[in-house]
């Protein structure tokens, strides 16, 4: 059976996601461009601008070489297309190695587009990162557990909180990051009870992904749930359709009418 829930009417703030904990889930996609973040206005309370552009996007192979200009430019073009959901900014790899770096360049991130926070990855080894962004007014979105950036130093995507020691361990990151100042948190790649053990210890929400159904909201790339995406399609997305196989299917039909000089027809002649 289909549930159907009205649609977001007015602009989402800090206010309005710091509500939502505990009372109603919380739905975020990415976004790279103004045109899909069109299509997500008034559908979702927060659109992030993810470095995942870098391998959706640009053909990648990992996230770590998307750059802070990149990082701008596609939320300029999402915030020119969303005017409802609340825009984050995903800070790039080596972009907030310090204190100092991190501010300067979230800095910019305020100056030269609309978003509204920026989201780094780390647990308490971060925090006072997120700590001197807070106290310079920029709004942080924390992400602990499984951090693509980290790909290489962990040698690889490694699924988080098998064991109690490491819940433990997420736990606190969890904590200290909220005492930092994070808005909310985005747990990934995370075994279930660990992410209900996160969201439990927290007052700020937590954003599920690959985290099981515990969380207060879930965040997908789009060209994953959208089936764009199709190197390959980890085990927690689920494909809510195929776009890659309507796109060429269209494409065909637009190809074989132009070789039979069925296109333009009178229709669609001046």
């Amino acid at each position: 059976m289909s549930i159907h829930t009205p649609k977001i009417d007015k602009k989402v703030t800090l206010s309005t996601i710091a509500k939502m904990k505990g009372v109603e889930p919380i739905t975020m996609v990415t976004a790279y461009d103004a045109l899909f973040a069109k299509l997500f206005d008034g559908e979702v309370e927060m659109i992030l601008v993810g470095d995942s552009l870098n391998m959706s996007f640009l053909g990648k192979e990992d996230t770590l070489s998307a750059t802070m200009d990149q990082m701008i430019y596609h939320t300029q073009a999402v915030c020119n297309g969303a005017t409802l959901p609340m825009v984050v900014l995903d800070m790039p790899f080596g972009t907030y190695t310090s204190p100092e770096v991190a501010v300067k360049n979230a800095t910019r991130a305020y100056l030269e587009t609309a978003a509204q926070a920026v989201k780094i990855e780390g647990g308490k080894e971060r925090a006072h990162i997120v700590e001197a962004l807070t106290q310079n007014s920029i709004a942080v979105l924390g992400h602990i557990g499984l951090m693509p950036q980290f790909l290489r130093s962990d040698g690889g995507y490694k699924i988080r909180g098998k064991a109690q020691a490491d819940i433990d361990t997420l736990v606190e990151d969890a904590i200290t990051l909220e005492k930092a100042g994070v808005f909310a948190i985005v747990v990934e790649g995370v075994k279930p009870e660990a992410a209900e053990a996160i969201t439990k210890a927290v007052s700020v929400p937590t954003i599920g992904i690959g985290a099981g159904n515990s969380t207060d909201g879930q965040v997908l790339v789009w060209s994953d749930m959208f089936g764009f995406f199709e190197d390959f399609k980890p085990k927690f997305v689920k494909q809510y359709c195929n776009g890659a196989k309507e796109v060429r299917e269209g494409l065909e039909q637009y190809r074989n009418e132009v070789k039979a000089r069925q296109f333009p027809s009178s229709e669609y002649t001046y």
